[in-house]
């Protein structure tokens, strides 16, 4: 009374088939692995891309790791509500 048996699988496959068609399941089925496939593309270029020449940090604002700016904010002094 555990898990179902190999029947029980091949019965609800039968009734999905006989619900929704082979055309519409080959159609999703196309769908659901083009999906996959520009996914695993998507991540595989955005990690193996370089750093470009044109990247947001500019030469003159370089970071510092472990240092403080301290910096003052110009503009309206007064906020209103």
């Amino acid at each position: 009374m555990g898990s179902f048996s190999i029947w029980h699988w091949l019965i609800v496959l039968l009734v999905v088939v006989l619900v929704f068609g082979t055309k519409k399941l080959g159609n999703l089925g196309k769908d659901v692995g083009s999906a996959i496939k520009g996914f695993k593309e998507g991540v595989k270029t955005d990690d193996d891309k370089p750093p470009t020449a044109n990247s947001t940090s500019s030469p003159t604002a370089q970071q510092i790791p472990g240092q403080t700016i301290e910096g003052e904010i110009k503009g309206k002094s007064e906020s209103k509500v």
